[in-house]
């Protein structure tokens, strides 16, 4: 009975028993017992390593028929064609994301990615045999190292699958930054001229505007667009074909000349193959600049949602600016309903700077010619690209929209506050500012009030002075003045 449970696979430490239905194999199930962390790994990142290993096969066959072209003798038997289109035709099922309950091995692991790597073997293998009718672990005829890693290493193939898989992350997060900033400017256009006091060090500084408050998002956000486009220079460049350590030993010159285009042309990415690649293969150091870029982004997040957050609550007293109520907030406040979403863009961002450390010294803890710790810096950098479109998208969608400020609020706030003086400072010079402030403090009164108690300008010039257009524009002219 315990025979049809179960299958033996064999490796260089011995045997092991498999259960026998399923597609991976022996190495995985050693990884689990020597992993055992539950953290999921990606499933970008597993898709991505299906059409790097189609790349392969395709290379491969290439190199097979210009073998057979030329009728050369060669030491070694050359996979039959029906195999490499099984192989062809699994990695292609992982390329969809098919079999992934099968990918076991977790998103921490030890090894350098050999794990990652087998698994996957395993699983192109195994469906590959089932694709030709054969049971499942018949390595004899298709084997996970011999025929699905064939001329491939851990070490190009994993590491040039995590760039694939980040390309493809970028440009979604690139298409939600864009659609967070246009949100942004139709915010800032609606509110353009409606006025509100400006905060310097958390105290009542100067007029200004929530256009102008929301410009500032738009910029920021307008520099990360064009950050996170420029990362995919920094990230195309792979080693795929430098097998070890890349000097592309064991593998074919034609198979290292043609993969890359090959899978260039399968993804529509701009993948390259590293003119150095031992340096592509050593230095992770594009991994660090990507997720600065990433970490920069996110700190554009978490002030904006901040700044939200502080406008629209209660400690900010009179609601000029409100924010959607997304859930109930409490479970025995009735009533009470929290700014969610800022507190999950900020938690978002804390995570992506905490990544960043993580990404930074590990990859600096790549020793002579390799790093073993690609497993945990992918996972990072992945999880951090995540987040931050999670985070374009509920600020986009339950925070933006929905904002609303109400008109004229702001205005007679505004009116009401000392800082509306700095404002009449380069007319009436700025010790009689000063006493116009103190007025307004002492009687409570707005500055309408105060200057006509103290007589310091003409009614009517005071009101024009402090017209939105007037308050919001550049600095001053002379004709200002008089």
């Amino acid at each position: 009975m315990l025979a049809n449970l179960y299958r033996t696979e064999h490796d260089s430490l011995g045997p092991l028993q498999v259960p026998a239905f399923v597609l991976y194999g022996i190495h995985s199930l050693r990884a689990t017992s020597n992993f055992p962390d539950h953290t999921p790994f990606h499933l970008e990142w597993y898709k991505a390593l299906g059409v790097v290993k189609l790349a392969c096969y395709k290379a491969y066959s290439g190199f097979c028929s210009a073998v057979l072209d030329r009728n050369t003798e060669l030491p070694f038997k050359l996979l039959e064609k029906q195999i490499i289109d099984a192989l062809e035709i699994s990695a292609s099922e992982v390329t969809e994301g098919k079999h992934f309950e099968s990918f076991i091995v977790p998103a921490v692991s030890g090894g350098a990615g050999t794990s990652i790597n087998m698994n996957v073997n395993e699983i192109i293998a195994n469906v590959a045999l089932q694709k030709l009718g054969l049971e499942l672990g018949s390595y004899e005829v298709i084997d996970p190292i011999e025929a699905a890693n064939i001329y491939q290493s851990t070490n190009d193939v994993v590491p040039t699958a995590l760039k694939i898989a980040i390309m493809h992350l970028l440009g979604d997060l690139e298409s939600g930054i864009n659609t967070l900033r246009q949100k942004i400017e139709v915010t800032e256009g609606t509110y353009r001229n409606e006025l509100r006091i400006a905060y310097t060090q958390m105290q009542e500084a100067v007029p200004s505007s929530y256009g102008m408050l929301f410009s500032t998002y738009s910029e920021a956000l307008s520099r990360d667009w064009w950050r996170v486009s420029k990362c995919f220079e920094r990230i195309k460049i792979v080693n795929l074909g430098g097998s070890a350590v890349g000097t592309g030993i064991g593998v074919p010159k034609f198979f290292i000349m043609e993969v890359v285009p090959i899978l260039q042309s399968l993804t529509g990415l701009p993948v390259t193959r590293s003119e150095n690649l031992a340096d592509a293969t050593n230095n992770l150091d594009s991994f660090v600049e990507v997720h600065a870029i990433l970490k920069a982004h996110a700190v554009n997040l978490e002030k904006m949602v901040s700044d939200i957050r502080l406008l629209a609550s209660d400690v900010a007293g009179v609601h000029g600016l409100q924010i959607q109520q997304r859930q109930v907030g409490s479970s025995i406040m009735p009533g009470k309903v929290n700014p969610v979403i800022p507190e999950f863009v900020i938690s978002a961002a804390h995570k992506v700077y905490s990544n960043d450390m993580l990404i930074s010294s590990l990859c600096a803890q790549g020793c002579l010619d390799l790093n073993a710790y690609l497993p945990v810096i992918g996972h990072a950098l992945l999880e951090s690209i995540k987040l931050l479109i999670a985070a374009d998208k509920t600020i986009a969608d339950n925070l933006i929209d929905g904002l609303s400020i109400s008109a004229g609020l702001g205005a007679e706030q505004l009116f009401k506050s000392p800082a509306i003086t700095t404002a009449l400072s380069p007319i009436i010079g700025y010790r009689k500012a000063v006493l116009l402030s103190k007025e307004m403090k002492s009687s409570g009164c707005d500055v309408f009030a105060a200057n006509a108690k103290l007589k310091l300008l003409d009614e009517e010039k005071l009101k024009n002075i402090l017209k939105p257009e007037n308050l919001l524009k550049t600095g001053f002219t002379l004709s200002d003045l008089v």
